[in-house]
């Protein structure tokens, strides 16, 4: 895919930019990512992220995700999905994501000096993705043959150069990727105050914003049986969806009975959601752009 970019002539002629391609429509990461099971794994990989020292620290000190989490999630949850469904808007997503991390940098827990475009950081946030579809799409998708798992990978690199990264700063291939994986749990993985504020049930939460009086009214009413509520879900598929040697890594417990509940909850989830229809099985920036697809194809 090339278009022009208008913003950074070259003399009397505009330059030509080649943007990394997104990942293919109907492939895997297209069928899985857009779907509304996604929610329950995704907090799985923020948690990932912030145990690592460095990007623990950057949230800490620049993110808003105390004071806006509703908001917060909200952007994030929108930018995860122009990746993979945003077309041509993908690339520029992409960017917009590096300038808004370009300023934010500092010392980490180990005091070291980072920078969260450093590529040992980055990488890492793009890294969480993989693993985390692999794991909790076995209990809420399906389990991927081992042709799809190489295909999912070669499509998450795809979202990567999206990200900016370079072929050279991420594993390219799967047996590349389980030693990085490995080497980092071992190394760099920690639990971090951030990552056990993002599973702990005790947090200050605010209330998310409603759109008419009645409905504000009813949250300030409900709210905190609904936090509560919603904080022990929280934590518990943040834990259940996670790989267990990331669980591991992080200190977290997870017991037999857990484990039971979370497979039947699993299953729950995975027989009722394909029953339902597409505007609410699917993400909206998904569902936009399977209409599009079918559209095309007519």
């Amino acid at each position: 895919m090339t278009k022009t970019d208008s913003a950074h002539p070259a003399g009397p002629a505009a330059t030509r930019r080649t943007d990394p391609e997104p990942p293919p429509p109907g492939g895997v990461l297209w069928t899985i990512a857009g779907d509304v099971r996604a929610l329950l794994m995704l907090p799985a990989a923020f948690t990932m992220q912030v145990a690592h020292p460095a990007i623990a620290a950057g949230v800490d000190e620049y993110s808003v995700f105390r004071t806006d989490p509703w908001g917060r999630g909200e952007r994030s949850l929108r930018s995860v999905q122009l990746w993979v469904y945003g077309g041509e808007e993908a690339a520029e997503e992409g960017r917009r994501v590096r300038r808004l991390h370009k300023d934010i940098q500092g010392t980490d827990t180990r005091g070291r000096r980072y920078h969260s475009l450093d590529p040992a950081c980055y990488a890492w946030v793009h890294a969480t993705g993989f693993p985390v579809y692999l794991h909790a799409g076995r209990y809420l998708l399906r389990r991927f043959t081992p042709a799809q798992e190489r295909q999912l990978y070669r499509e998450w690199l795809q979202v990567g150069r999206i990200l900016g990264l370079r072929d050279r700063d991420m594993p390219q291939s799967i047996e590349e990727y389980w030693p990085y994986w490995t080497r980092m749990l071992a190394e760099e993985i920690e639990p971090t105050a951030v990552a056990r504020e993002l599973i702990s049930t005790e947090v200050k939460l605010p209330r998310p914003q409603a759109a008419s009086p009645a409905a504000r009214l009813l949250l300030r009413l409900t709210w905190p049986v609904l936090r509560a509520a919603f904080l022990r879900l929280r934590a518990f598929v943040t834990v259940g969806y996670m790989p267990p040697e990331a669980r591991a890594a992080i200190g977290l417990e997870w017991s037999p009975a857990q484990e039971r509940r979370l497979r039947r909850f699993s299953t729950a989830v995975r027989l009722l959601v394909p029953l339902l229809p597409e505007r609410l099985r699917y993400l909206p920036i998904a569902r936009a752009a399977r209409a599009r697809r079918r559209a095309a194809a007519r």
